[in-house]
């Protein structure tokens, strides 16, 4: 499995974001993000206990990034964008892709971001079957 890096998330995910989604309000600059949570929220869906890894399937990792990467809030602004791309340049890394309507995406962010933080379990189980219910194998849709 391969994993998104702090540079990747720099150099693609926050320049899509910033270019793309980046409409009503600005990003900020990358070199504004608040020290070491972008390198937590990318390093937890990797994290092993007694050997096993915590989050072992591709969907469980792309569902506790992108529920961090909203809720840790690694920038001044912009981070349900950037979670978004994230999330996208992740799957895309690993050859699947999310087929979803921009807007049923956007309203998936929202109820992320405004989710308790009591429920973080079952929003990470809300985010596992939003994947899941998108995903598609990029290996078959390619030529």
């Amino acid at each position: 499995m391969r994993k998104i890096t702090t540079a990747e998330v720099e150099y693609i995910s926050f320049q899509l974001a910033k270019k793309l989604l980046g409409k009503e309000e600005p990003i900020p600059e990358f070199s504004t993000r608040f020290p070491n949570i972008l390198e937590s929220c990318l390093a937890v869906p990797f994290q092993k206990f007694s050997k096993r890894d915590i989050y072992p399937t591709l969907i469980d990792k792309a569902s506790i990034l992108y529920y961090l990467m909203i809720k840790n809030h690694p920038f001044q602004n912009g981070n349900k964008r950037i979670a978004t791309t994230t999330l996208l340049v992740f799957l895309y890394k690993n050859y699947k892709w999310l087929k979803v309507d921009n807007q049923e995406f956007y309203n998936f962010s929202m109820w992320v971001a405004q989710s308790p933080a009591k429920l973080k379990d079952a929003v990470v189980d809300g985010t596992k079957k939003f994947i899941i219910s998108y995903l598609i194998d990029l290996k078959k849709h390619v030529g």
